[in-house]
């Protein structure tokens, strides 16, 4: 072997190319560590420059920063994000450095759209379920009430813009939607009057009964002023009526059964 003189060279190289990897390595992570790399700043904002309502830096001093560990180099941007994201009313958040010793963290926060369930969660306006301050969430008057089985949040939140706009007509609207495990909808309107629309049968079967609701309702509330407690639109050719000072409605046809 040592009479090899290229095999001699090839192993020389080997080793100094190795040594110079080595003292790179150690020369880089030298440099990492200076102080001047050292995580000074980390500038928060809204993603697209929307203005965040709630998240403030009260949270976040409460709930990211004792999670983030390293410095400009070291930083897990991947657990950042997750910090940030952990952190109250904060839907996503996006992070980068910014050198020498900046991270940008960009932050989506949820909508509120209404409270989910009985235990003090809150709906998004994208179907996210989130836990947040409701004092907070309820600063600009009470929020509709939601119920239904897990997985069923996007499809509520659906229903409730469809059931919105079907009500324009007699100026009412939906403070409360509840979809049963059996996924039979019930709506509780503005004026106290609950609205049983059962089962989705058809694509239309809802805004079918809906609409003829609405189709009688002015003769409804002529005959019974604010008396009326429920309907139930639960029959194919009628509705069940329950108001104060009246037992049932008489406003069904034929022999109807409830769908």
């Amino acid at each position: 072997m040592w009479q090899d003189i290229k095999l001699l060279n090839a192993t020389a190289n080997t080793l100094l190319g190795a040594l110079l990897l080595v003292l790179l390595a150690s020369g880089v992570w030298w440099l990492a560590q200076r102080p001047m790399f050292t995580l000074k700043v980390i500038h928060v904002e809204g993603i697209a420059d929307v203005q965040l309502l709630h998240v403030n830096a009260l949270t976040i001093k409460a709930t990211a920063l004792p999670r983030i560990k390293g410095n400009f180099f070291t930083a897990n941007l991947n657990t950042v994000r997750q910090a940030f994201e952990a952190v109250p009313w904060v839907r996503r958040a996006s992070v980068r450095r910014e050198w020498p010793n900046r991270l940008v963290v960009k932050l989506e926060e949820h909508e509120p759209l209404g409270t989910w369930g009985d235990e003090g969660r809150l709906l998004s306006v994208a179907g996210d379920v989130f836990t947040a301050n409701l004092a907070e969430a309820e600063e600009n008057g009470q929020l509709p009430e939601f119920n239904g089985p897990a997985g069923s949040e996007k499809e509520v939140v659906a229903r409730f813009a469809e059931l919105q706009a079907w009500f324009v007509p007699v100026n009412l609207a939906p403070e409360s939607l509840t979809l049963s495990s059996r996924y039979a909808w019930s709506v509780k309107l503005n004026n106290g009057m609950t609205v049983e629309l059962g089962r989705e049968q058809t694509r239309t079967t809802l805004q079918e009964r809906v609409a003829r609701l609405i189709g009688i309702y002015p003769q409804l509330v002529a005959r019974l002023q604010d008396r009326i407690d429920s309907v139930d639109l639960r029959y194919p050719n009628g509705m069940a009526l329950k108001a104060s000072g009246l037992v049932s409605g008489a406003l069904k046809s034929g022999a109807p059964r409830k769908k």
